[in-house]
């Protein structure tokens, strides 16, 4: 287990939202409040050592949250792109690690977070833990610190795949990891309140 508070948390929300057509699904209605805001919500009490949100085509107002916004100008370069950017700013920081959460997965909890924590054995230094479903694995992720070096290589979507995929996994329910894509998976989410 490690401390979270020697974390930073990298909140990407900068994709192009094409699969879900014209509108921004980050600002679309949950529960009386845009998508995006429900994570930032859930992890506010989380006491990460600083927060990143990496956005592009929004006009909500992650500062307005506690969020140090980081614009990526390409959104077009995929998740890495707004991966690195995130991670640059951890590195500068100087932290243990980071933990890359989407704007798009609206019912992540804390403990969720601190289960990751839990996960990491020794100092951390080493240390990938990703979550899962039971069968795919997939973000929040946390990094330490000596990985954060190999994120700043990554290229297009495929993101930290690979790196997660060869790391623990932590088990979460299926609605908890649930990623908002596409109009359908906003019905879905809906439809589970």
């Amino acid at each position: 287990m490690i401390a979270i508070d020697d974390y930073v948390l990298i909140l990407l929300a900068a994709g192009r939202s094409e699969r879900f057509g014209d509108a921004d699904k980050l600002q679309q209605d949950f529960l009386g409040k845009p998508l995006a805001f429900h994570v930032v919500t859930a992890l506010e009490d989380v006491p990460f050592k600083a927060r990143f949100a990496v956005c592009s085509n929004t006009a909500l107002d992650f500062g307005s949250r506690g969020y140090t916004v980081l614009h990526n100008a390409d959104p077009g370069d995929g998740m890495a792109g707004s991966v690195k950017l995130g991670v640059r700013a951890a590195i500068e920081l100087g932290c243990a690690g980071a933990v890359i959460a989407l704007a798009d997965m609206p019912r992540v909890t804390a403990s969720h977070i601190y289960r990751l924590a839990d996960a990491v054995d020794g100092d951390g230094e080493n240390a990938v833990i990703a979550s899962s479903n039971g069968v795919q694995t997939s973000p929040p992720a946390l990094f330490g610190a000596a990985r954060l070096p190999a994120l700043l290589e990554l290229a297009g979507d495929e993101g930290a795949r690979a790196m997660v995929r060869a790391g623990r996994h932590v088990i979460a329910p299926e609605a908890e990891l649930l990623d908002i894509d596409r109009p359908e998976d906003l019905e879905r989410l809906r439809a589970l309140r």
